[in-house]
């Protein structure tokens, strides 16, 4: 069985086999993270979008419809990146940098051969 902390992001999965501490299907693959650690029961905070805001809900989790999140996991290696950037001394390109549109070229259509395809002509069989 897996510990949980508080402050820890965990993914809501409910186990059909359990039905004590069973969250409401609404919860089913949302994030959220651990307020409450207590025996046999975890309180977890997950944001609900109810018409035109945002609720923080705070709901009580059995630990067997919970998993640890792999949500910070990219971020948690960028900050150890960054520290050992730092202490190189390279303070370029510490920051993310959105993937950048394929090149251009030109196609040139004498090369290449144009295949027109067409659905088959509907016949009416009676």
């Amino acid at each position: 069985m897996v510990t949980f902390q508080r402050g820890d992001f965990v993914d809501i999965k409910v186990d059909g086999s359990v039905h004590k501490g069973m969250p409401y299907k609404f919860y089913h693959g949302k994030t959220g993270k651990v307020f409450n650690v207590s025996v046999h029961g975890i309180g977890v905070i997950v944001n609900k979008q109810v018409r035109n805001r945002i609720i923080k809900k705070r709901i009580n989790v059995r630990p067997e419809h919970l998993t640890k999140s792999r949500c910070r996991e990219e971020f948690l290696q960028r900050v150890i990146d960054n520290e050992k950037a730092r202490g190189e001394g390279k303070l370029d390109d510490l920051k993310r940098e959105p993937v950048a549109p394929s090149e251009g070229h030109i196609v040139v259509t004498k090369e290449t051969e144009v295949i027109d395809q067409h659905p088959p002509v509907y016949k009416f069989i009676i």
